[in-house]
């Protein structure tokens, strides 16, 4: 496995507030790797320590077989072989579009430039604005535009802070299509770090869950949704029921474990057919699905159903447990 960018058991400390603690993540060529976890959880920073914008206090950073951070090692960015996506875009408000693509560009002839500039402007779906000024493009155009200017240096890694997160519905899914497609395109190692489940399973190719500075669990989106390594992972890709476990049962249906606690998803709660009786305390309406809030044995929990079988409040059900969405944990 050839790997691009890397951090080793990373480690950056802030007076007492300890922001990465022995982070651990690996960038490989072609891959996109989310990192996702919730606001403060020091994602952003292992990102600037990666780029270059912050010293490590423990661990190492490597990048095409050099070292490029540890406690007494730093190489600038402008040393790395690494193009950086700003969570507010960082574009020159005096520079046309095809300007600020090129900027990383300077020594080569300007008719180059303007060429490379617009074959990547071409790739994220904006070659028709290149002379356009940034005031005038949309949130999800500047956007496009940082990231076609941090391709335009041709770099081995390229690393995105958050660069859906001020992006609302339908622009939201178009602006990370096209992002999706440019890093496809251009085959490079990419890490994309973001607080949004959704956006981390459908951009990412290797995910890495964070929480409080540590790395819980690494996996492909699938492995860390379905197979969990510890509740606190499991909350970081949605909602879930924790089900107390006694006797190898739950209030809701058998647990594969004798003892401990059962995580289900919403959706690992089935209605109808054979299963535990459950009575419908709410229903709340949620597009093409509803959620459905169930009690039985004064033990609550949801459950995600198609709205066309959503039952009615205070009707009794039967419930059983889909084991793909489940998966049981010691107390």
């Amino acid at each position: 496995m050839t790997i691009v960018l890397e951090a080793k058991n990373v480690r950056r400390v802030y007076g007492r507030t300890v922001a990465v603690d022995g982070a651990s993540l690996a960038l490989e060529p072609g891959r996109i790797t989310g990192l996702l976890g919730p606001s403060g959880c020091g994602k952003s920073t292992l990102l600037r320590c990666l780029a270059g914008l912050e010293p490590v206090d423990g661990g190492e950073v490597w990048g095409g077989g050099r070292l490029l951070s540890a406690p007494h090692v730093h190489v600038p960015p402008e040393a790395r072989d690494v193009g950086l996506v700003f969570q507010d875009y960082a574009l020159f408000p005096h520079l046309t579009v095809a300007e600020n693509v090129a900027f990383g560009l300077a020594g080569r002839p300007k008719s180059e430039r303007r060429k490379l500039a617009l074959t990547q402007l071409e790739r994220v779906r904006l070659a028709h604005r290149a002379d356009a000024w940034p005031s005038a493009l949309s949130g999800g155009e500047q956007q496009r535009v940082a990231l076609a200017r941090a391709l335009a240096r041709d770099p081995a890694a390229i690393l995105l802070d958050e660069p859906f997160s001020g992006l609302d519905g339908p622009l939201r899914t178009e602006v990370r299509e096209a992002t999706l497609s440019a890093l496809r395109a251009a085959g490079k190692a990419a890490l994309i770090v973001t607080h949004d489940a959704e956006d981390a399973m459908l951009t990412s190719d290797s995910l890495a869950l964070m929480e409080a500075g540590r790395i819980l669990q690494r996996g492909t989106p699938r492995e860390c949704f379905l197979e969990p390594a510890s509740l606190a992972a499991a909350r970081l890709l949605g909602e879930i029921n924790t089900l107390p476990i006694a006797a190898g049962a739950t209030a809701f249906g058998p647990a594969p474990a004798a003892e401990g606690v059962l995580m289900v998803r919403p959706e690992g709660l089935v209605l109808g057919g054979e299963g535990a009786a459950a009575t419908v305390e709410e229903v709340r309406f949620a597009g093409a699905s509803a959620v459905v809030a169930l009690s039985a044995s004064g033990v609550q929990a949801n459950a995600r159903v198609p709205l066309a079988a959503s039952p009615a409040v205070g009707e009794t059900v039967r419930v059983r447990i889909d084991p793909l969405f489940a998966r049981a944990f010691s107390a």
